[in-house]
């Protein structure tokens, strides 16, 4: 006997699984960055970035000098620096997510250079803040951490992702041990002026190493689509109790580094002490936050974040009682600098390696910038009383007491933090509701 042929209906329905088949292949994973190229790049991103801005506290008694300035008037700016720099980098992480970092990063390169030439000949204060406060807040958001965590968080394995963080982090901190005595130097050889020029020309070297980071998601000006909008990821994130928990901890490290940062060298110059000995400091900061930064990290891999966050800024309002009561004299100064090194940025990886374990990593660069704002928030505060005191009082004595009680204040907001993947109620069609990391 013959086979009978199948039927109209059977043959319809092969033909159908055929079609299927054809335009619904299994979704591949998506093609990556090496690791070594984006730590390479976003190291080098970072280095340049971060390593500039570290050292603006040196220019505070030349330009204060030269132009008849307050303190207030100098911290001010910075300070409208850092706030800006937070609120931009909500939108940079937004762009960077969606578009791509490598554009982000070239447009801050190019704010960067702008506000360095701005802020080398801005003649009035409103000048000056708009070039050394705004342009420069604006770049730092292109080209700093939350845009470069999230390249990070897309090209590395979870099981990697804490310790490529903290070398991000530590890179930042080898910029600021490299650039500050650089910029010291700057500043004794061609005067405070050009050497923010010299500066804004080595900021452009950071658009040849953002192509590093073009990552191939984005090639040919496409997007990347997720299953979560904008609006329900910051939905999910603000009425999550951790999250509100990590911001607060986050302005707390912003008011204590950024003062200390901007604010220690005119402290230790009221003292007698010496401005290499400042510069030496900051550098010491640099220094041990290289080591620092990479520990966090690496321990964030096998530790609960919250208990590292928990100790490094109970550490820190140790180590400024320790400083404060101790004979002030340059080995004091020294050892202060080492371990606050140590602690500096160290909150760097595991906040952001806590926000990824959470909610992921679609929108890490955005919600990244929303913590970062809050530490910028608290950057602003630092700075500006610390001027603004000053010029008050007559001292620093206060902003020293309100950085101790707000290290305790932190340690204790973070123990409380849940760094589980969030459960999310399933969608038609998947599998599971829980968000992988």
């Amino acid at each position: 006997m013959h086979p009978q042929p199948a039927s109209p209906s059977l043959r319809g329905v092969a033909a159908g699984i055929a079609s299927i088949r054809y335009i619904s292949p299994v979704p591949s994973a998506p093609k990556t960055l090496s690791i070594t190229q984006v730590l390479a790049c976003g190291a080098a991103v970072v280095t340049l970035s971060m390593g500039i801005r570290h050292g603006f506290g040196l220019w505070l008694q030349p330009v204060i000098q030269t132009q008849g300035w307050t303190r207030e008037t100098f911290a001010f700016a910075l300070a409208i620096q850092n706030l800006m720099w937070g609120f931009s980098g909500i939108f940079a992480g937004m762009l960077a997510d969606r578009f791509g970092a490598f554009r982000v990063i070239i447009a801050g390169a190019i704010l960067y250079a702008l506000g360095l030439f701005g802020m080398a000949h801005a003649p009035t204060p409103m000048l000056f803040a708009a070039t050394a406060g705004v342009l420069i807040g604006m770049a730092q958001a292109g080209t700093t951490y939350a845009v470069i965590y999230g390249v990070i968080g897309r090209n590395v394995p979870a099981s990697k992702r804490s310790r490529a963080m903290g070398i991000s982090a530590a890179a930042g901190s080898f910029g600021q041990f490299l650039m500050v005595p650089t910029e010291g130097f700057l500043i004794g050889s061609f005067g405070w002026q050009q050497a923010l020029v010299i500066l804004g020309i080595a900021a452009l070297l950071i658009v040849p190493l953002a192509w590093g980071l073009r990552e191939p998601g984005f090639a040919g000006g496409g997007v990347i689509h997720r299953e979560q909008t904008i609006v329900q990821a910051l939905r999910e994130a603000f009425k999550y109790p951790s999250f509100q928990l990590l911001m607060a901890g986050y302005f707390v490290c912003g008011f204590q580094v950024v003062f200390i940062g901007v604010h220690m060298p005119s402290y230790l110059k009221d003292k007698g002490l010496s401005p290499q000995v400042a510069s030496y400091a900051l550098a010491l900061i640099g220094l041990f936050n290289v080591f620092g930064t990479y520990a966090a990290g690496v321990l964030g891999q096998n530790l609960a974040k919250r208990k590292i966050l928990a100790f490094i800024y109970l550490a820190r309002s140790v180590a400024i009682v320790a400083f404060l009561l101790a004979p002030l004299t340059p080995m004091s100064v020294y050892v202060f600098s080492s371990v606050m090194g140590l602690l500096w940025l160290s909150t760097v990886p595991p906040t952001n390696a806590a926000v990824a374990q959470i909610f992921g990593v679609a929108h890490l660069s955005m919600l990244g910038g929303f913590v970062f704002f809050s530490h910028q928030i608290g950057s602003f505060m630092g700075v500006w009383l610390g001027g603004y005191l000053y010029d008050k009082t007559g001292s620093y004595d206060v902003v020293w007491y309100i950085a101790i009680a707000l290290g305790v204040f932190a340690a204790l907001v973070n123990l409380p933090v849940k760094e589980t993947a969030i459960v999310r109620p399933p969608k038609p069609g998947s599998r599971t509701g829980a968000q992988s990391a």
